[in-house]
């Protein structure tokens, strides 16, 4: 699988979504979940959600689909997404198409699982190269976790 993005020791972005046999490949490297963020209209993916899922479980992965329009994430999905990451083991590997909603969400679970501020995880987003190419996506950023302290 191309290249992952560590977050910190739970959690970690893919750049692409997996296939079948990258599955396998992430539960051999230790991870023990996958968070799905791909609507299922989208363009390119090797398996659709449903099935994403059932062979994330086929090979003992912790699975999770959040639908993340690729136009922008809603705060109530972002909470979706911190229950389910507080109810799956870890490590956990977050995928989207690009990366860019993966890292979005990567960053904003890490910083609420550790109380940073917005500013504090923009911070961290940009130390480990996250290059969203919107403000408004880091003012969703900074608003969602200031708004949630």
């Amino acid at each position: 699988m191309a290249h992952k993005i560590r977050i910190n020791d739970r959690l970690s972005v893919a750049p692409a979504p997996p296939t079948r046999a990258e599955l396998a490949e992430i539960a051999r490297e230790g991870f023990r979940s996958v968070v799905n963020l791909r609507t299922s209209g989208e363009p390119n993916q090797p398996l659709l959600p449903d099935a994403e899922g059932a062979a994330a479980r086929e090979v003992g992965l912790g699975y999770a689909h959040i639908p993340v329009s690729p136009t922008g994430p809603q705060p109530e999905q972002v909470d979706q997404f911190c229950q389910r990451l507080s109810e799956l083991p870890g490590p956990v590997l977050i995928h989207c198409a690009s990366g860019k909603r993966a890292s979005i969400f990567g960053i904003l679970g890490s910083a609420k699982e550790e109380g940073l501020s917005g500013e504090d995880a923009l911070s961290r987003a940009r130390d480990l190269g996250f290059d969203w190419g919107s403000p408004e996506l880091e003012v969703f950023v900074r608003r969602y976790l200031d708004q949630s302290a």
